[in-house]
């Protein structure tokens, strides 16, 4: 005879596959969240000048790390701690609300009555507010800084330790080794070297562009010519250097075009896959942001835009350069038709991406800056001169 319940317990999901489930939307959560903090921060630190190295040096890292073999869950580092930055962020945001309504109100008071008892009394509670959420958020940093710190202040735990001086002594020792986790040095060093690197390559048609800027003549028309022959040459191989530089982490490995010519034999597709994405998907669209500067205050809001857009196409170089690290060239008929059908789709890309950068001088802010400020491959920034 069988038991009534099965039947029910049939159509009820277990527990522990409710849990999973429960688990891995937290976890979705969680990581978009994550990215979003990183992509925030990112954007704020393109936004000061010099600073704005660290930005392109994470860049760099995040493609570099991929060609090395690391698994694309792995490929961002700090990812965790800036979503530990991005919730403190909100916390202090939220925290500092009542405060700011209270000084508010304060302002209306004193507009109507100077120094009046409304006045004095919005001024203490305004300033009780700020000290209550500072010690709040305190306590919560020192308990972790996780979503469950913010929410729940465990009050049975404040009163049992929140006396103790072991509580709070190591504290500075903590932010010290959290703030030293982002490795801020090691990525400025790896962005000011690969601008050199990448500005050494781009150098001819740099220079010739801006000796010849303002020449009418045949001649001037003809070495604009080259310089746009001579920036196409470059971007053929410069997105997959710069990865290949990160990668071994030697000033070099910028210049070594063989490893490249000899890794896109191997996946021909791969590398036509990745340049499609990281110079006409990715940063052409961007073009359009650079017509009209921004003001200074909020510069940071396209540059959040910007890097969206080219923190994958970063990917998608490492992820290419990774799959043509594990393969080998075809030597067939059909390898040969391959690498070929690539070269020319590659040269497509390179060739409107060099007639929107070359337009661009004519239509960007910045003008002839342009030819030094490509987002695609230097410093993901809008412009270099705000309004």
């Amino acid at each position: 005879m069988t038991d009534p319940t099965d039947s029910l317990s049939i159509g009820t999901p277990k527990p522990r596959l409710l849990k999973r489930v429960f688990m891995r939307i937290r976890w979705l959560v969680t990581t978009c969240f994550c990215i979003l903090s990183l992509v925030v921060l990112l954007a704020s630190l393109t936004a000061i000048p010099i600073v704005q190295l660290i930005a392109l040096g994470y860049l760099l890292d995040v493609s570099g790390r991929l060609k090395s073999g690391v698994k694309l869950r792995d490929s961002l580092p700090q990812l965790r701690e800036a979503g530990v930055v991005g919730m403190a962020v909100i916390a202090i945001f939220v925290a500092a609300l009542p405060t700011l309504l209270l000084s508010d109100w304060e302002s209306v008071a004193q507009g109507s009555a100077a120094n009046s008892e409304q006045a004095k009394f919005l001024r203490v509670a305004a300033m009780t507010s700020s000290a209550i959420a500072t010690f709040y958020l305190i306590w919560a940093w020192i308990r972790g800084a996780t979503l469950r710190s913010y929410l729940w202040p465990q009050p049975k735990r404040f009163f049992r330790e929140a006396w103790r001086w072991k509580t709070w002594k190591d504290a500075p020792d903590r932010l010290w080794e959290f703030t030293a986790s982002f490795d801020l040095l090691r990525y400025f060093w790896l962005g000011l070297r690969g601008a050199i690197g990448t500005l050494i390559w781009l150098s001819p048609s740099v220079i010739i562009i801006f000796a010849f800027r303002e020449g009418e003549t045949g001649l001037a028309g003809l070495l604009g010519f080259v310089a746009i022959l001579c920036l196409g040459f470059s971007l053929l191989y410069l997105p997959m250097l710069q990865a290949h530089f990160a990668s071994e982490n030697r000033l070099t490995a910028i210049f070594e075009r063989k490893k490249i010519r000899k890794l896109f034999r191997a996946s021909p597709w791969s590398y036509l896959m990745a340049m499609v994405f990281a110079l006409f998907i990715t940063p052409i669209p961007l073009y359009l942001l650079k017509i009209e500067a921004t003001p200074k205050e909020v510069v940071w809001l396209p540059c959040l835009v910007f890097i969206a857009f080219i923190l994958p196409a970063k990917i998608a170089i490492g992820l290419a350069l990774r799959r043509a690290e594990k393969k080998q060239p075809q030597e067939n008929w059909f390898g040969k038709v391959s690498r070929m059908t690539a070269r020319m789709g590659i040269l497509s890309v390179v060739t409107i991406y060099v007639i929107f950068v070359y337009v661009s001088q004519y239509t960007s802010w910045d003008g002839l800056l342009t030819w030094i400020q490509q987002h695609a491959i230097l410093i993901p920034v809008p412009f270099l001169s705000g309004t």
